[in-house]
């Protein structure tokens, strides 16, 4: 089968949404769905009857702030949240053992956990269990998991200095080390994602991680400062969404793209940017790792796998061809080094920013460190692939969209002001975003209370929705299935909440979102019409409002 550019570029539209989903992927994400023959472009979507007829958030809400927090499954933060206003949330105590117990790549289960974080080994931990099956010489944990606190304690000095690389971690009190107990990363990449998650049996995410078994370390919920402050005086009521899944398998960059587009996008340079196709073994794993051994030849690249049918074909029902999936840097300045995804046409792949300015709906991104990285000199923890606007040609320095582009340091000022927009996206800086291995995470949570009593306390609070959560898993075990929708995902499970100041009470959400929720949540807000059949399937957060709310 050859595709003409015109044809690559109508899949192109479709990238990340289902052909045909089934009934009970559809009842999960509450809509419908048309099959990929009807599925209009991006570009014609806004040309068809809006999306509803609304004309303010759920609950009479004037402002949405969204707060997107980085790296972190619902079970490695919020998996012992206990009970909310009298009704149980889906924690830890609900994992099976057969959730619980992770597998080799044979399929056995291990004795021990694997640990490769220079703090979780054996030494400096004591030797309390071997695996000898498995290549286990010495761990301190048997297959189950563990808390992370009761090892690397929040004022630790396991962090490194901004901008030191330490892919083992950092070791205690070692030089140079910083307070804030930080672990090591954990691989988060498209392919790696799906192994883990094997069909849903949730047990093969330390086999399919560089981190082995620290995937199942989690943190005494109860203990973090967000925590703390939810349950304190003066706090605002908040909802939480005990079923939120990241919208697309893998890490930062392609859940960036699914919270404002809905899609993956297409590598339209042919190989001139230098990304590459990944290659994926008889298991779909695209490398090898201390507990994996790849089957065959492998590339964990860019860009999806070629298509079987013809190496030519983007085919997004399939999930293969030429599109972006783990991390590459954007077109526009400020960018790293390495491969660059060219320019996103917003004519041919319209984001929820393009949606609302066409509509005439206040809004603006604010990240921080914006202004730094716009001028040439941005700080060690700024991450490029965190901005998924200025992969979009209407945003580029000196096009109209750059004005909605500014720093965390704004948005402080207009929430203590009163001069929100109607939507705010607010993305923290990489030391302040919770990311393991390089941001610890009570100084994330405590820079997330910030931005919250902020809001709480600015004149707009009452007519102030907020939604707090995660770009995706970092790499970490959750023990729920997520919803089989189509071949992007969605992902693992991870924390959510819906706040306000002036919900009557706390409460708990059973419904199943994914990050896209977010953006049907604007679009049936504003009457706009949805960028894929991803946001048109997925339920709004309407019913978490009305949770609190009643």
């Amino acid at each position: 089968m050859t595709l003409t550019r015109s044809n690559r570029i109508a899949l192109g539209a479709m990238a990340g949404a289902a052909a045909v989903l089934s009934t009970a992927a559809l009842g999960t994400l509450g809509g419908a769905a048309t099959a990929a023959a009807s599925q209009p472009t991006a570009s014609t979507a806004a040309q068809q009857s809006p999306h509803g007829a609304g004309t303010t958030l759920p609950g009479g809400y004037k402002h949405l702030v969204v707060i997107y927090e980085e790296n972190h499954s619902f079970d490695n933060l919020y998996g012992t949240w206990g009970k909310v206003h009298g009704q149980s949330v889906d924690g830890l105590a609900q994992a099976t053992t057969a959730q619980r117990t992770q597998v080799a790549q044979d399929g056995t289960a291990y004795g021990c956990l694997p640990q490769d974080d220079v703090n979780l080994t054996s030494p400096p931990l004591g030797d309390t269990c071997q695996d000898s099956a498995h290549g286990i010489s010495a761990s301190h944990f048997t297959n189950k998991p563990f808390r992370i606190d009761d090892y690397i304690k929040p004022e630790d000095r396991t962090c490194p200095a901004e901008g030191v690389y330490a892919p083992n971690g950092v070791l205690e009190d070692s030089d140079g080390a910083q307070p804030g107990g930080c672990t090591r990363d954990l691989v988060h990449r498209f392919y790696q994602e799906q192994y883990q998650i094997d069909g849903g049996k949730q047990d093969r995410y330390t086999t399919g991680s560089d981190a082995v078994g620290l995937t199942q370390g989690g943190y005494a919920t109860r203990q973090l400062p967000i925590y703390r402050y939810l349950h304190g005086r003066n706090a605002p009521h908040y909802v939480l969404a005990d079923h939120f899944f990241q919208a697309a398998f893998g890490g930062s960059f392609l859940n960036h793209q699914f919270l404002i587009a809905a899609r993956a996008p297409l590598d339209t340079s042919n190989g001139a940017d230098g990304a590459k196709n990944s290659v994926v073994d008889t298991n779909g794993m695209p490398t090898s790792y201390p507990q994996y051994q790849a089957t065959g030849s492998v590339t964990d690249g860019q860009l999806t796998q070629k298509c079987a049918s013809d190496p030519a074909l983007d085919d997004p029902l399939h999930a293969c061809g030429d599109y972006a999936i783990n991390t590459i840097q954007p077109a526009s300045a400020p960018h790293g080094s390495g491969a660059q995804l060219p320019l996103i046409d917003d004519a041919e792949y319209p984001n929820i920013g393009d949606r609302l300015t066409e509509a005439g709906v206040s809004w603006k991104w604010y990240s921080g460190g914006w202004d730094d990285a716009e001028a040439g000199h941005p700080g060690p923890l700024f991450q490029y692939h965190h901005q998924p606007f200025n992969y979009f040609a209407d945003y580029a320095p000196g096009q109209p969209g750059r004005k909605h582009l500014e720093d965390e340091s704004t948005f402080f000022s207009a929430a203590k002001d009163g001069h929100l927009p109607a939507v705010s996206f607010v993305k923290p800086y990489g030391a302040e975003n919770e990311h393991p291995g390089y941001a610890s995470e009570p100084n994330g949570s405590d820079h997330l209370v910030h931005l919250l009593k902020t809001i709480s306390h600015g004149p707009q609070a009452d007519k102030t929705l907020v939604v707090v959560t995660y770009d995706e898993f970092g790499g970490q075990w959750d023990h729920v299935s997520p919803p089989k929708v189509d071949a992007w995902g969605p992902g693992t499970r991870i924390p959510a909440l819906v706040l306000s100041t002036s919900l009557k009470h706390s409460a708990v959400d059973h419904t199943t979102y994914d990050t896209t929720s977010i953006l049907s949540t604007i679009e049936k807000s504003y009457g706009l019409a949805p960028l894929s059949t991803r946001d048109a399937a997925a339920h709004s957060l309407a019913r978490a409002v009305a949770a609190g709310s009643k």
